[in-house]
């Protein structure tokens, strides 16, 4: 993964090779959003030259009644005067008609922005490798969704209106002036210079406190998240304490990373303000003479002066623009980045597909490693035919659930093939591969909706009479009978209507409705009551029947139903037979069964 991915995300110390490779991330992507908005985008920008051109329209044309207008009105022509008047009347109301339906645009073009963006992150993520998942905490991954768009939101919506109108508004000053008066144009033009070093510098500092504001607040909403969603951990281990310190801390640098913004503009805001002020007064003073002396028309100078104390308004507009590009910047920064990655298991480019799956599993020269250098599965060879039911057995850490992984191809392998039915996983259909093989896991993750819902979860067309089936053939029927709505009733975020045991009997009824040839428990019976395993057990059996079932277990009151068992240490399987054999013997497995027999008495 590169330094500009997930590893990298929160940093903010790039070098320049790599914030250069940043921009041009984040450019390629604000290219692909804006490019179907093309002609919407053209539009608007024709739309906002006409209406700021017809803002600064106005002191130009008060120099001219001024200058023409009332003279003439003196020798008794009032067309002059009432030209301008209806001139000025005519350009207020068409900037003003052009501004609202340029905002209506602006307002158009960012929502399809944001909706292409918000669905790009949330299909994307999605289709990431587990991988990924396993590495980018859920908080950071709800930071991509909620405060960073939030921040283009925030950007799209007001800022851009910002900078487009705001630097439009000073071109067209500029020409303005020039037009009416050089003079007045250079001293103008003079006052950008001491303005461009002044916006250089807060650009430069900028840059660094707002995104160092970003990662304080991405870091903020991680913490919290995770906090609440391990709620019930933090109130297990009397964790308040410590997450009161960390997230009291993660406040303070938060707090500074933003007294260093609110000081910067504390610097800017005043200069900009004292550089406008400075340039009126030149110009007042340089055309105050020439007017006395008669070489500057009274009406001339008073536009020069509106037009110089308008040049400066759109200067602050466009700080706080920087502002929210700053901020916006920093999110797309990172959005691209979650977009950038790609999943480390991959869909075929030409899928197999396997018209009716037997459920043999096979590993040839397998070998497995999370990470270069850090091998967990050394290279081996194994077959597990069709139909049986094989129980993996070893301490934490052997390795047990990444083969499940790599069966149920959320890894692929670093070296070698796994195969069913004699297909390489990597070569066959995705919709054959989910099919054909389910795992059931000791998180069993309740979604919200009804009971009936989540059943169907493992086969979505399923009618009622098979989603009671299923929870029949778990033992679930009764417990689902006795709830409020029964198979109607709504489980709630995370399955809170329900116990630990109970969700789990769900996810077993999912499995069962699914009906995969290959199917993988890994630590599924761990939240289950000794009475529920065995009311359990009895339903396994009828699932466990004509599939290849792989049973990862500590309890081992779930192998006793296993055609094999496969013991396993540092990744590798240092035992392989029935159950009866190696209880017999004098290996792990015997030495395992009888330290379990003894905590039973």
């Amino acid at each position: 993964m590169s330094v500009t991915g997930v590893e990298g995300e929160e940093r903010s110390d790039y070098t320049k090779a790599e914030s250069r490779q940043i921009r041009q991330r984040s450019l390629r992507l604000l290219g692909s959003l804006v490019r179907p908005l093309k002609a919407r985008v053209i539009l608007t920008m024709v739309v906002v030259i006409i209406s700021t051109a017809a803002q600064v329209a106005g002191p130009a044309l008060i120099a001219f009644g001024i200058d023409r207008g009332l003279p003439a009105l003196v020798g008794g022509d009032w067309m002059p005067l009432a030209l301008v008047v209806v001139a000025y009347l005519v350009t207020g109301v068409v900037g003003a008609t052009l501004i609202a339906w340029y905002t209506v645009l602006t307002a158009r073009v960012s929502q399809a922005i944001l909706f292409d963006l918000r669905k790009r992150v949330f299909l994307h993520t999605q289709k990431l490798s587990l991988e990924f998942h396993e590495s980018y905490t859920s908080g950071r991954i709800i930071a991509r969704q909620t405060s960073d768009l939030d921040a283009i939101r925030e950007l799209l919506d007001s800022g851009i209106n910002q900078l487009v109108q705001g630097a439009l508004y000073m071109l067209f000053i500029a020409i303005a002036m020039f037009s009416l008066d050089w003079v007045s144009g250079l001293v103008l033009f003079g006052a950008l210079i001491p303005l461009g070093f002044l916006t250089r510098w807060f650009q430069k500092r900028s840059q660094t406190y707002f995104r160092e504001t970003r990662t304080a607040s991405a870091k903020l909403i991680v913490q919290f998240v995770e906090t609440m969603t391990g709620i019930r951990a933090v109130k297990a281990f009397r964790k308040e304490k410590r997450n009161e310190t960390e997230f009291g801390g993660l406040v303070e640098r938060y707090r500074v990373t933003n007294a260093r913004v609110i000081q910067l503009f504390g610097i800017f805001d005043p200069g900009l303000v004292l550089i406008g002020n400075v340039a009126l007064a030149v110009i007042l003073l340089v055309g105050g003479l020439r007017v006395a002396g008669g070489g500057l028309a009274i009406g001339v100078l008073l536009a020069a002066l509106l037009y110089a104390r308008q040049f400066f308004a759109p200067a602050q507009e466009m700080a706080m623009f920087y502002n929210s590009y700053q901020s916006a910047a920093a999110a797309l920064e990172k959005i691209s980045g979650v977009l950038e990655e790609r999943p480390s298991v991959p869909d075929p480019t030409r899928p197999i597909d396997l018209r009716k799956a037997q459920g043999r599993v096979s590993f040839s020269d397998v070998e497995f490693a999370y990470k270069a250098g850090r091998v967990i599965l050394p290279q081996f060879d194994l077959e597990l035919p069709a139909g049986q039911t094989v129980a993996l057995v070893g301490s934490t850490g052997a390795g047990k659930s990444t083969l499940a992984k790599l069966i149920s191809r959320f890894y692929d392998p670093s070296h070698g093939t796994i195969s069913l039915d004699g297909v390489d996983l990597r070569k066959l259909h995705p919709k054959d591969l989910r099919r054909a093989i389910v795992m059931v896991t000791q998180e069993a993750y309740l979604f919200s909706g009804t009971v009936a819902g989540n059943i169907a979860l493992g086969k979505p067309d399923a009618t009622r009479d098979e989603i009671v089936r299923a929870a029949k053939a778990v033992g679930a029927h009764e417990f689902i009978e006795s709830l409020p709505g029964g198979y109607d009733t709504d489980v709630n975020k995370r399955g809170g209507r329900v116990s630990a045991g109970q969700r789990q009997l769900l996810s077993f009824a999912r499995a069962f409705i699914a009906d995969p040839v290959v199917l993988i428990l890994d630590e599924a019976t761990a939240s289950l009551d000794i009475p529920s395993e065995r009311l359990v057990q009895e339903g396994l059996q009828t699932l466990l029947a004509d599939r290849t079932a792989i049973i990862i277990a500590h309890r081992l009151s779930t192998v006793a139903i296993a055609d094999r068992v496969l013991v396993m240490e540092h990744g590798i399987i240092v035992e392989d037979g029935t159950p009866r054999d190696l209880i017999a013997g004098t290996g792990r497995f015997a030495q395992l069964h009888a330290a379990w027999r003894d905590s039973l008495v």
